[in-house]
């Protein structure tokens, strides 16, 4: 997660508060002297800081603090609500027209950002949600950027409206208005040119699709792991086109996150959604609460629940728990329960999401990598094997070892896996997961 070492930061900077009963005037300056400090270095613009830290300030220092019963706790809720209000203070919805209508969407911003495949993901959420989306092909400069916007509409299951690479962008623009109508299409995504930096004949380009064919929404694609510099680049293109909205891709990337604590402030313009890896599900809407609250170490419940929703199958899940009661967990179960926690992101992502989770995990390690191999010896195993693992006995693991290309010993270790996750669970009910952390290493589900 792209705030890891802010969250720390912050964490320290509120830890002596919840031990006094009392808060200074000085105990909260000097908090916020190192909060300061760790949106700074999280690359959060200076201007925004500055007021960001002013705004906590007044809060803290009156009687919202300072006469509260738990300061320490008081003192994070109001940084929590300032964090949300910086970064737009609630979801911003885009509203699309009635289905017998054309909502026209333009994709703009700098070569590299993701645009392209961000327009795919978002005429596949589309699509998911019953519109009938047109990936149009505007791009005519870049090589195989009509390839790439075609190849990933198949993986989305979009058409791509494509007149190829002689043709003038705007009259392409103008075309696939005209097909969508004749077709029955009521979401179109323009997948407009990037350049390597913001020039005129860029900004013209696109001025002139906005002059030549209505668009609804202009959204602006960047890559948060340029830091301050995708928030001006942004505030630029707002103030030559005016964009809508937009699109942080990358923040599951190794960066320090200031982009998203920025851009708000700076532009004036929502983010709509963020990019939080390569499937179609991980461009999630950004909910400015939920963002705050992970931030802040408190975890995110509620997109958890969202990615538990759309991925985990209500029935297989009933079933599977029943039998976990029951201690009948078979190889299948464990086979199903580690491709849904790919489906939701894997390990890392979902304990990020879990209240307390990413502190008394500090330090430890998931390591997902045995996730392969425990399906390779799996699927060496005869259906019967599977649903009975008391079939187990020498002959068959070494035929299952050498069918999976690992030794008996790791067959041998598989076959103690039901116990162990049923273990893993009851401790995680009962706060054990602070002696895995405290081993440094977490494997799942257990260690080769």
């Amino acid at each position: 997660m792209a705030f890891e070492s802010l969250t720390e930061k912050l964490q320290n900077a509120f830890r002596n508060l919840r031990s006094k009963g009392k808060l200074t005037e000085a105990d909260v300056k000097a908090s916020l002297k190192e909060v300061k400090m760790a949106l700074l270095e999280a690359d959060v613009n200076y201007k925004v800081v500055k007021q960001f830290v002013k705004s906590v300030e007044e809060r803290a220092v009156g009687q919202e603090v300072i006469k509260s019963l738990t300061p320490g706790q008081t003192m994070i809720k109001i940084v929590d609500d300032e964090l949300t209000q910086l970064m737009g203070g609630e979801m911003t919805e885009l509203k699309l027209k009635p289905q017998d209508q054309v909502t026209v969407i333009m994709m703009a911003g700098i070569q590299g950002a993701g645009k392209t495949t961000t327009s795919a993901k978002l005429a596949g959420q589309f699509k998911a949600k019953g519109r009938k989306p047109l990936l149009v092909a505007c791009d005519v400069y870049r090589p195989a950027a009509i390839k790439q916007l075609e190849v990933n509409g198949e993986k989305v299951g979009v058409e791509v409206f494509s007149m190829g690479d002689k043709k003038n962008p705007v009259k392409i623009a103008e075309e696939s208005i005209r097909y969508a109508q004749d077709k029955g299409f009521n979401v179109v995504l323009l997948d407009t040119a990037g350049r390597l930096q913001v020039d005129e004949e860029m900004m013209q380009e696109l001025a002139d699709i906005q002059a030549a064919i209505q668009v609804d929404y202009t959204i602006f694609v960047v890559d948060a792991m340029t830091g301050q510099d995708a928030v001006n680049v942004a505030k630029t293109f707002n103030e030559k086109i005016e964009i809508d909205g937009v699109i942080l891709t990358k923040l599951d990337g190794d960066t320090r996150g200031g982009a998203a604590l920025s851009i708000r402030a700076v532009t004036g313009k929502p983010i709509l959604y963020v990019g939080m890896g390569e499937k179609l599900e991980d461009l999630q809407q950004f909910h400015p609460d939920r963002m705050a609250s992970r931030i802040l170490g408190m975890g995110d419940v509620l997109t958890l629940i969202d990615k538990a929703t759309a991925e985990i199958d209500e029935d297989k899940a009933r079933e599977m728990t029943a039998k976990m009661r029951k201690a009948q967990f078979t190889y299948n179960d464990l086979l199903d329960s580690m491709q849904q926690i790919r489906n939701m992101g894997g390990v890392n992502d979902i304990l990020s999401m879990v209240p307390g989770m990413s502190t008394q995990l500090k330090g430890a390690q998931v390591d997902e990598s045995q996730m392969g191999r425990i399906e390779a010896i799996i699927g060496s195993m005869t259906p019967e094997e599977r649903e009975h693992p008391e079939l187990m006995n020498p002959s068959r693991k070494k035929r299952i070892a050498a069918g999976s290309g690992v030794t008996i010993a790791e067959v041998n270790k598989l076959a103690k896996t039901l116990d162990q996750m049923k273990s893993i669970m009851k401790q995680m009910n009962g706060g054990g997961m602070k002696n895995f952390a405290k081993r440094g290493r977490f494997r799942f589900p257990f260690s080769f």
